[in-house]
């Protein structure tokens, strides 16, 4: 049922973009503007545009553990080796991953004062689930277990590959009417037709300057949409974790986590910030946050009570 859902979404996401496309050729027209008369490829622009945004995230997915390994200096738990605080999480995901059916995933520490937590990797059969040393001086046993059964439902929920399919459509999405815009600027630039006279020097940097920063405008706007459904996957991962570890440890890890609200960032972390178990984002920069408030992650498993 889970790909099915995932499956709808990618569906639902390319048409929005197809009919946002239909809707900018269709104003382009209007005002005289052909864009086949200027000899743009319409359909190979979309294949590019789609491939290019889709390859980078699909790339970014499947180097994520490798990269997250690196950027925070993850060390990953060896039974063998590990100290009495290392085998407790090693332990507990053992436990929690038994119960949520998933493979046992790679389990690290990171040595941080940020008091945080993640999952990362291309699947569930290759996943990383990963404390900072903050977490585990700060947490108890109970709010510790509530923090990896969350991390363990990012997992189970595919939150890793729906990430990258919104990303990768975000991505194709941007390319391709920024592209468009750009193209249509130039032209108007050039008098409107390809076979009249011109600056062609003065149009090329217009479609070059508008493609630039169309593509960061976009992008920006983008990580908006991005950021929104972040948001939306961190109630179900809050969710899946009273489910698996019980709503109360949950609810205790998260009321942990607002207590230590005012711990500094791990500024390392900035690329998979949406795979953590909170960030610190208020006011206008809440658009761009990856989790909601902790009040309101707190006021929702309450209430499902």
């Amino acid at each position: 049922m889970t790909w099915i859902k995932r499956i709808g979404f990618f569906l639902l996401t390319n048409i929005l973009v197809m009919a946002t496309f239909s809707i900018v050729t269709n104003i382009a027209g209007y005002f005289g503007f052909s864009l086949h008369a200027f000899g743009l490829d319409l359909g190979r622009l979309l294949i590019f545009c789609f491939t290019w945004g889709m390859l980078g995230s699909l790339i970014s997915l499947f180097l994520s553990k490798f990269m997250a390994k690196w950027m925070m200096g993850v060390q990953i738990i060896d039974p063998k080796k590990a100290s009495a605080a290392e085998m407790e999480v090693y332990r507990k995901v053992e436990s929690l991953a038994q119960r949520a059916h998933l493979p046992m995933p790679e389990v690290g520490i990171y040595h941080s004062e940020e008091v945080n937590a993640f999952a990362t990797g291309p699947s569930k059969s290759s996943a990383l689930v990963a404390v900072s040393s903050g977490l585990l001086n700060r947490m108890n046993s109970q709010e510790l277990e509530g923090v990896l059964a969350h991390e363990l439902s990012h997992i189970a929920n595919g939150d890793m590959v729906t990430l990258t399919l919104i990303q990768g459509v975000i991505n194709a999405f941007t390319m391709f009417i920024a592209r468009i815009i750009a193209m249509l600027a130039a032209n108007a630039v050039r008098g409107g037709s390809d076979d009249r006279e011109g600056n062609h020097g003065t149009a090329a940097i217009v479609q070059f300057v508008v493609t630039i920063v169309l593509d960061i405008v976009f992008s920006i706007l983008g990580s908006i949409v991005v950021a929104y459904f972040s948001r939306q996957r961190e109630f179900r991962a809050d969710a899946g974790s009273a489910k698996l570890a019980g709503r109360e440890s949950m609810i205790r890890a998260l009321e942990s986590l607002r207590g230590l609200s005012g711990q500094p960032e791990d500024e390392r972390g900035a690329a998979i910030a949406s795979f953590k178990i909170s960030s610190h984002k208020g006011g206008f920069f809440s658009l761009f946050a990856t989790h909601p408030p902790l009040e309101e992650r707190i006021a929702a498993l309450k209430a499902a009570r």
